[in-house]
């Protein structure tokens, strides 16, 4: 299918815009069949991609503005397939799995809105078209947390758009002057990220420019300190816009790190492993030890899962192909996994409207579906041999116990910490009396939210016992990442370090 991409990116768009003259009481039956569609699209991509291709695929360009070498221009790999994959795939479980909504039609024309955005951040390959659907993205999140939000939804979309928009600002800064370096250099404007890959950039200019380039990406990771619009955010947010906030949205900043920072600015991105992971400790330990605090429990799984974004921050800059692909194969674990977490407590909340653990206790013996699914996927947050979420932590501290083993033990008590705040939530959720009247009367998953989640099951179980097939296409582009690092390096300690990465065993 030529030009797949843009159909991908495009089709939500379209159907959003059809989504207006639709009636209200076939709004939810359409938003599915068009996420079903696009869901569909992503997988013919995947079954059509060779796997044992390191390079772009699907290559789709057109000059836009010829002059200032500004050019629609997508491509994906080994690395953003599988994120596209994923995006589809909340994105249609999110919709299903919507209990009652106010405006149910806006809501629907503006999730559809937004994974036009989510999608093209993935698979652009130029910096302006890139820059615009990252920053497109803010609209339809800031819409769906000041629409449909709690009490404080004001203040949280607000404080939500300020930070990142910030953020993308500066990084904008970087963008345009590395076009501008580019153009010295060559006689022509270039924004193609493919381009600006050949230049070699002293290592003073990197480390400027990588920091322009950290604080956008950090903001939306987030990172420690840039973290604190977070819980306000998901605190805030309804359920839909939790689960698309964590599954993917969080995701830009990290994938930003892969296709910017660290084949653009190799010799910086090495001198900043020790600064970023302390950060990332300090994101995997604070965040675990506040979540363990809360009281709330969508607020203990938004902490979480900044924790589990320090593991693949950790990850990206191990600068070997274990934590590199373990950190990308966490990318998809996290996003599986909170977004599924962040459902079942919106299921919860419909029924009792509130999300206190204090009004909970003995539900699952009214509630066992819904307790045993909680409890998957609990396991698979924790980290659990045999479910997605063990195969990515366990990559992560293998690839950065080479870097420093004292910092990966420390990053390893993520897995002591998460089941502790995690259990708690089990036991004083799930199990004791059942005291309270309210909860007596709680009626399990219906068909709808039962088969909603029945797919992120499977797949939790799935790539935790055989996570080859997703491992190999994304193990094949980190590797041609790292040989592209090495090439490029101009400090010796850069090549040193990449050099050693290049050498170790392939990841399976």
């Amino acid at each position: 299918m030529e030009n797949i991409l843009s159909i991908l990116v495009f089709f939500p768009a379209v159907a959003a815009l059809l989504g207006f003259i639709v009636d209200k009481e076939s709004a939810r039956a359409y938003g599915i069949t068009v996420a079903t569609i696009e869901f569909f699209l992503s997988l013919w991509l995947w079954f059509s991609f060779d796997t044992s291709s390191a390079g772009m695929q699907f290559v789709e360009m057109i000059p836009l503005i010829p002059d200032m070498g500004i050019s629609y221009y997508l491509g994906v790999d080994g690395i953003s397939l599988f994120i596209i994959l994923m995006t589809t795939l909340m994105t249609l479980i999110g919709i299903a799995s919507m209990g009652e909504t106010k405006n149910i039609k806006n809501m629907i024309v503006t999730l559809l809105f937004l994974e036009m955005t989510m999608v093209g951040v993935f698979v652009a390959l130029d910096a302006i078209i890139f820059y615009v659907f990252w920053e497109l993205s803010l609209v339809p999140m800031l819409y769906i947390i000041g629409a449909w939000g709690g009490p404080l939804r004001i203040y949280a979309s607000v404080k939500f758009f300020l930070y990142t928009f910030t953020g993308s600002l500066i990084m904008l800064v970087g963008m345009l002057f590395v076009a501008y370096i580019y153009h010295n250099l060559t006689g022509v404007w270039s924004f193609a990220i493919t381009d600006w890959y050949a230049l070699v950039l002293p290592v003073n200019y990197q480390l400027w420019l990588f920091a322009a380039f950290f604080i956008g990406f950090a903001i939306k990771v987030p990172m420690f300190p840039f973290h604190t619009w977070i819980p306000y955010a998901h605190g805030q947010a309804p359920t839909i816009g939790s689960v698309i906030l964590a599954a993917i949205l969080l995701k830009m900043g990290t994938y930003g790190f892969v296709r910017f920072s660290l084949p653009m600015f190799p010799d910086a991105s090495v001198l900043s492993i020790t600064p970023i992971a302390v950060l990332s400790l300090i994101m995997i330990i604070y965040t675990a030890m506040i979540a363990y605090a809360q009281k709330d429990v969508k607020q203990v799984i938004a902490y979480s899962s900044v924790s589990h974004m320090g593991i693949i921050m950790l990850g990206l800059f191990a600068m070997n192909a274990e934590g590199l692909s373990g950190s990308v194969f966490q990318m998809l674990s996290h996003g599986i996994v909170s977004g599924a977490l962040f459902m079942l407590v919106g299921m919860i909340y419909e029924r009792r409207h509130t999300k206190l653990m204090s009004e909970f206790g003995g539900i699952a013996s009214v509630m066992p579906k819904f307790a045993i699914i909680f409890g998957i996927m609990l396991m698979a947050s924790v980290g659990l041999p045999l479910t997605i979420g063990f195969v990515g932590e366990f990559l992560v501290l293998l690839g950065f116990y080479q870097v420093s083993p004292i910092m990966t033990i420390l990053a390893g008590t993520s897995i002591i910490l998460g089941a502790v705040y995690m259990l708690r939530v089990m036991k004083r959720t799930f199990f004791g009396p059942l005291d309270n009247e309210e909860n007596k009367k709680l009626k399990d998953l219906n068909a709808r939210e039962t088969w909603s989640l029945i797919p992120l099951v499977a797949i939790v179980i799935w790539l935790g016992v055989y996570p080859k097939p997703v491992l190999a296409p994304i193990d094949n582009s980190v590797k041609a990442l790292l040989s592209f690092m090495d090439e490029k390096a101009i400090t010796q300690e850069a090549k040193d370090m990449i050099r050693v990465a290049k050498s170790n065993k392939e990841v399976n």
